[in-house]
């Protein structure tokens, strides 16, 4: 069932986003993740799309933002397990590391850059409220590969008292972003967040935006739905003219794994 704009908390993309766009806030929340100060952090950019080379994946980031120093940082909310979740990291921060710089530029010229997941549960399975990873060699952990490439993951439901309390009232109110929570809060960082989730909340062109995307959403979902359902026919057709699983892959474009497994899966259906 689709939330309205009042019952979205900070976990839903379109209220993060909102939120964190606002350059102060971001500024505030990365100080509070990374435990070092910010004098400055750029205009965030939101929902922004890195386009890699012809026939690549491209990959669309949450917050993207750049402190006075150069420092980039890609900051993503993740509300579903994914077991690709580290390699998720791995991928946006290549796909960073390609749009910083140019073809033939030196890798010198390569900022820090840190990708942080929010995560509304534990990726893990250890308990932490945050979890940090650097490239570091196996024979002395103390030897940093000195890459400057770091990936965090931030648990809403950690057990352990390993963050401030801050940290887990932040955490905690990631999921239940309410006016009860903020009035009870004892952290200044979150009534000044909970003030731009009123703001963005009370805002009707915030309210008519989220509606149409929600209406995009839908009808994606149902071209989805049509165009998986014609590839299905497709399929199923030249698998009866006598097409091989490789011909069929060829002529629409697909792995022929994909192919073999959902012909076998058909025929057992169909058994």
């Amino acid at each position: 069932m689709e939330k309205t704009i009042q019952e979205l908390n900070l976990s839903d993309d379109f209220l993060f986003a909102k939120v964190m766009a606002d350059s102060e806030i971001c500024r505030r929340v990365l100080e509070k993740i990374l435990k070092v100060p910010i004098r400055k952090v750029e205009s965030p950019t939101t929902q922004r799309t890195i386009d890699l080379l012809f026939e690549g994946k491209g990959v669309r980031l949450d917050v993207y933002v750049n402190d006075d120093e150069g420092t980039v940082y890609n900051i993503e909310m993740q509300c579903s397990k994914k077991r690709s979740l580290p390699k998720r990291t791995r991928y946006y921060a290549g796909s960073i590391d390609l749009d910083l710089i140019t073809a033939g530029e030196d890798y010198i010229n390569l900022k820090k850059a840190y990708v942080i997941f929010i995560c509304t549960f534990d990726p893990f399975r250890d308990g932490r409220h945050i979890y940090t990873f650097e490239n570091r060699c196996r024979e002395n952990l103390s030897l940093s590969l000195g890459d400057e490439s770091i990936k965090i993951f931030l648990n809403t439901r950690g057990t352990l008292d390993d963050v401030d309390e801050e940290m887990k009232e932040f955490l905690a109110y990631v999921e239940n972003t309410t006016d009860r929570f903020a009035a009870q809060a004892k952290s200044p960082l979150i009534r000044q967040i909970h003030q731009k989730v009123n703001e963005v909340k009370q805002n009707p062109k915030m309210e008519v935006e989220y509606m149409t995307l929600m209406q995009r959403d839908r009808e994606n979902i149902e071209l989805g739905r049509e165009e998986g359902v014609k590839m299905a026919l497709d399929i199923i057709r030249l698998h009866l003219d006598g097409k091989t699983d490789q011909e069929i892959a060829a002529m629409l474009s697909l792995r022929t794994d994909y192919v073999r497994q959902f012909l076998v899966d058909y025929e057992n259906s169909h058994g």
